[in-house]
């Protein structure tokens, strides 16, 4: 008899899928009772496993501390001004008050959630045009998307930019990434399993079946393509 579906083991919510490593919270200046001004500095930087990009530690005027995600060329010692119209590497500004042109991340898809939009390392977002009320933001899929102008992002290009560039030799190494971000790995697929461990198992090396599945399927059978809408290349034309 074989074991639980990875997909059911999942769903169990254990340690192996649902554990966190221990992270910043980088929320803190994007708290809906943080909209007053504030200026504050950089006072340390901080390389943690848990984030691909560097932390900056800050500590404002009213004597409070908090951890916003670095942009590239950021140093000890610098300025950071929080709700303000003051241009610094890192600062929080509302979308609106952004010339169009500048780079920005940690962009909030609500306001106050603490940035949810083009956080990994070296990326940066564009912004296109402005409206009485709106503003087109280019993420760096390219795909351009509306976003209030009350909502705020920070100023610049995250910061460690080409740590993916420098090759993984050897599995050990992969095995280490993926351990600090409790990313479940490796994983095996299913055709290489045996029938009574995956629908898709079996001696062949296909799936042997449709991949299409309904929504309402029962936990042991729920993989593939979850209520899809269709499958297949798209005809041209």
């Amino acid at each position: 008899m074989g074991k639980k579906l990875r997909m059911q083991r999942r769903g169990k919510n254990s340690n192996a899928y649902t554990k966190l490593p221990g992270t910043y919270d980088i929320s803190t200046s994007y708290s809906p009772d943080r909209q007053s001004k504030l200026t504050g500095e950089v006072i340390g930087l901080i390389n943690h496993t848990g984030h691909t990009a560097p932390l900056m530690h800050i500590l404002y005027e009213d004597m409070s501390d908090g951890y916003l995600i670095a942009p590239e060329g950021i140093k000890i010692g610098d300025k950071i001004y929080i709700n303000s119209t003051k241009y610094s590497l890192g600062s929080v500004m509302r979308i609106g008050d952004i010339a169009e042109g500048t780079p920005v991340y940690n962009i909030e898809s609500i306001v106050g959630d603490g940035g949810k939009l083009t956080k990994a390392a070296g990326a940066s977002a564009s912004i296109l045009a402005h409206s009485d009320t709106n503003s087109i933001v280019q993420l760096r899929s390219k795909q351009k998307v509306t976003i209030e102008n009350d909502h705020r992002a920070q100023l610049g290009v995250v910061a460690g930019g080409g740590m993916n560039e420098a090759p993984i030799m050897k599995a050990g190494k992969n095995h280490y990434i993926k351990h600090a971000l409790n990313r479940y790995w490796p994983r095996l697929r299913g055709v290489k399993m045996q029938p009574s461990e995956h629908p898709f198992g079996g001696k062949q090396h296909h799936k042997g079946k449709s991949s299409m599945t309904s929504r309402n399927a029962p936990p042991g059978r729920k993989v593939g393509h979850i209520a899809a809408s269709r499958v297949g290349r798209k005809k041209k034309g």
